[in-house]
């Protein structure tokens, strides 16, 4: 009998020692296909996630007016510049670099009168340092615009660089109104054409047009009454760009995957994914309105601890409880990170509700979508005897991924 026990035991731990090794080589085997398959996103994640540029037009009856500011970093991947590589361009180097980057503007950022292409006067191209919000802004006009002429602007900036998240957001102004559009994707033109009840409305110039705007804001929707029927590309705009901001959001998507990963009840599921969208819909929302305004110097870096920290728990935790709430709050964070591209933009009031429902319909449809992809495939992988080191494996490269975008974005 105790040698039959020394045997029995003996066997017990060399079939533990087994399984220990298989889970470790599966769990390495995995997490080498997962690094290979992800490594090109680690990089996109990082603070220049988007490429930005904000646009605003002026129409009046004398001239047409165009200010289009592109972020530093933009300019440096366009045209370089940086002689020095310090991810910034000193006044002497972006001196250098002028010509060449007024010249491809020229080329991609095209302002139709009639559908005829306008020949644009340089007014002024600066280096608007402002930290790390540094901007190249140029200042040019074209030709005015006349009553019942379409007006459109199309900007092809980035349109053949598929790894590019390229985004123009476009404030127009025209006599007491203001109309928006978010240009990214293939979504690159922004069309109109006003009544002679909106040209007639139009100052001379952009300084009457000021002190109107100043004075008085009477009658301003009487003239939008009397619009010709015609669709509006602003809400769609802010949809479409709400959805490639998702999509190209590399550390939200991690997070949302790291989510619904851990072994859960459909209604756990559903509570964690309700929780997240009301969380980032009101840190949004105020951010834009500007009611709250924390830094992207701390909300980066927390976006990628968000990740880390689900992916310690999904390892550690035998049981996932109350996800939901630790999901509404690391929600809030998020929905600061979705905001950050237009906190910029002066939306009007008008068109700040429909705008902002837009973008956050474009993230949920989809997140919604990846959901429902995913959860039945997790179904499957829950069943599966090594459903487990699957887990394990998966958060372990996702705290990979997530530790390296918290490196990046506290040093950097």
């Amino acid at each position: 009998m105790p040698f039959a026990r020394m045997a029995s035991s003996y066997l017990y731990q060399e079939e533990i020692m087994f399984r220990v090794q298989s889970a470790l080589k599966f769990t390495i085997c995995l997490m080498s296909v997962l690094a290979i398959v992800l490594f090109p996103f680690i990089g996109k994640a990082d603070a220049h996630a988007y490429s930005a540029s904000y646009t605003t037009i002026e129409l009046t009856k004398a001239n047409t007016e165009m200010t289009y500011a592109l972020d530093e970093l933009s300019v440096i991947e366009l045209v370089g510049g940086d002689t020095n590589k310090n991810g910034m361009l000193e006044q002497e180097e972006f001196d250098q670099v002028k010509d060449r980057l007024v010249s491809l503007l020229q080329q991609n950022i095209i302002f139709k009168l009639n559908n005829q292409p306008q020949h644009w006067q340089i007014h002024s191209l600066i280096l608007d340092r402002q930290g790390d919000a540094t901007k190249a802004t140029l200042k040019v006009s074209y030709a005015a615009v006349s009553t019942a002429q379409p007006v459109s602007l199309t900007d092809h900036l980035y349109m053949n660089d598929a790894a590019a998240n390229y985004v123009d957001l476009v404030t127009i102004h025209y006599g007491k109104q203001k109309s928006t559009a978010a240009l990214s994707g293939k979504n690159r033109v922004w069309a109109m054409q006003m009544t002679e009840t909106e040209y007639a409305g139009m100052q001379q110039d952009k300084q009457s047009q000021v002190s109107a705007a100043t004075s008085s804001s009477e009658e301003p929707q009487a003239a939008a009454s009397n619009r010709s029927e015609q669709p509006d590309p602003g809400w769609f705009s802010f949809f479409m760009l709400g959805i490639n901001h998702i999509l190209s959001g590399y550390d939200h998507l991690l997070f949302l995957f790291s989510l619904l990963i851990a072994r859960q009840t459909f209604k756990q599921y559903a509570a964690m994914i309700t929780a997240f969208t009301i969380a980032h819909s009101i840190t949004l929302t105020l951010t834009v309105l500007g009611w709250i305004n924390m830094p992207a110097a701390i909300v980066e870096p927390a976006i990628a601890l968000s990740i880390c920290y689900v992916a310690v728990e999904n390892m550690l935790s035998k049981r996932i409880t109350y996800r939901w709430l630790l999901t509404f709050l690391f929600g809030l964070v998020h929905g600061m990170g979705f905001a950050d591209i237009l906190k910029e933009m002066d939306i009007p009031g008008g068109e700040l509700a429909a705008d902002l429902i837009s973008f956050n319909v474009g993230i949920e449809v989809v997140q919604v979508t990846l959901v429902a992809i995913l959860l039945p495939l997790l179904v499957i992988v829950h069943r599966w005897e090594h459903s487990k080191r699957v887990v394990l494996a998966s958060s372990a490269a996702a705290f990979a991924m997530g530790g390296i975008w918290l490196a990046e974005r506290i040093f950097n």
